[in-house]
């Protein structure tokens, strides 16, 4: 599996989640639930980071956490050793303890993409077969093939989230103080009124429900949040990045082939339409070749985008590569248009 780019900055907001090694179960009762949170609370101190939301299933977690330091890699490698020589210790076990890496997902901090997060946080518990509220279900109930939940069932899926000790969402909900070191109120003051428990239990109740294809962005972005905050953030990334084996590729396919484009379009000061049917034109070829290169997009994707075979498309860009190494002006073209890609 590609490891991830790694993307600590300052201010940075991330949604956490680990599992647990061939997803088996890592926190089996509470003194393990216990322990985990009690790790949570010694890694805000240790490294000053901001916690808003978590949540502990029995084989995985996620958390909503804030950086002010650009500290979130060491501080969750600190998180899931401590808790794996812990867990090992107690149970007279070997071996890993978590799934390879934690996954993170870079979250627009302002406006509505951390609330929505913290939904998808919170909302775990409930989420689940047993419950009726499994990602086949969402989906059924998104297209309509079964009836909307009553007002008892969604009061019993809110009974389950205020029940479920080992979450943040109880203090969200006013049933419990929220202890020192867990921050509630910066996403309370996003509902409406402003800091009202109500409000965000309201809020919480408006996405039980939702089919998983509202929150499809957790899983196949490496990015939560505006189409400028993803264009800022992948630009960072695509740009310093080093080489090795890591999900670059999903962070290419942040760049629409529409950007690319229309950004040609301003280099050339032509039409695509116009240059796009000229046999051989640099400007098409090299369209095709960064929506390979940057777009991170496969032969049929582009061809779906062009209206140009697969094949014509590989015989295309195979003539571009050559021509970059034979063509030292055709090089600086291609070095050029890379610059204005990456513009804000």
């Amino acid at each position: 599996m590609a490891r991830q780019i790694r993307h600590d900055y300052e201010g940075g907001w991330y949604h956490v989640m680990s599992r647990g090694f061939q997803r088996q179960a890592i926190f089996t009762n509470e003194t393990e639930n216990g322990y985990f949170v009690r790790l949570l609370a010694d890694m805000i101190e240790r490294y000053g980071v901001i916690l808003h939301a978590y949540v502990l299933m029995p084989n995985h977690y996620h958390l909503l956490l804030e950086t002010p330091h650009a500290n979130a890699s060491r501080a969750l490698q600190w998180l899931n050793v401590s808790y794996s020589v812990w867990y090992n210790r107690r149970n007279a076990r070997s071996g890993a303890v978590f799934q390879a890496r934690y996954k993170s997902v870079l979250v627009e901090g302002v406006g509505k993409w951390a609330l929505a997060c913290s939904a998808y946080v919170h909302l775990n518990p409930v989420r689940v077969r047993a419950l009726g509220l499994d990602k086949t279900s969402r989906s059924q109930l998104k297209a309509g093939n079964i009836p909307e939940p009553t007002p008892a069932q969604r009061n019993a899926w809110l009974r389950c989230l205020r029940e479920h000790t080992w979450s943040s969402y109880p203090a969200y909900a006013g049933c419990v103080n929220a202890p020192k070191w867990l921050t509630c109120e910066t996403l309370l003051d996003r509902v409406e009124p402003m800091g009202s428990v109500t409000a965000y239990e309201q809020f919480i109740t408006q996405q039980l429900g939702i089919s998983s294809d509202d929150y499809s962005s957790f899983i196949r972005s490496p990015v939560f949040g505006s189409e400028a905050f993803k264009e800022k953030i992948r630009r960072l990334l695509v740009k310093s990045n080093p080489k090795g084996e890591t999900n670059l590729e999903s962070w290419k396919r942040l760049l629409p082939f529409k950007t690319v484009v229309a950004r040609m379009e301003f280099f050339k000061g032509e039409k695509w339409e116009v240059f796009a049917k000229r046999r051989g034109d640099w400007g098409r070829d090299m369209v095709l070749y960064n929506g390979r290169m940057q777009c991170g997009l496969t032969l049929g994707e582009i061809g779906e985008f062009v209206g140009m075979h697969p094949s014509a498309i590989a015989q295309s860009t195979a003539r571009f590569v050559a021509k970059l190494t034979s063509q030292s002006s055709l090089a600086l073209q291609q070095k050029e248009f890379f610059k204005i890609l990456m513009e804000e």
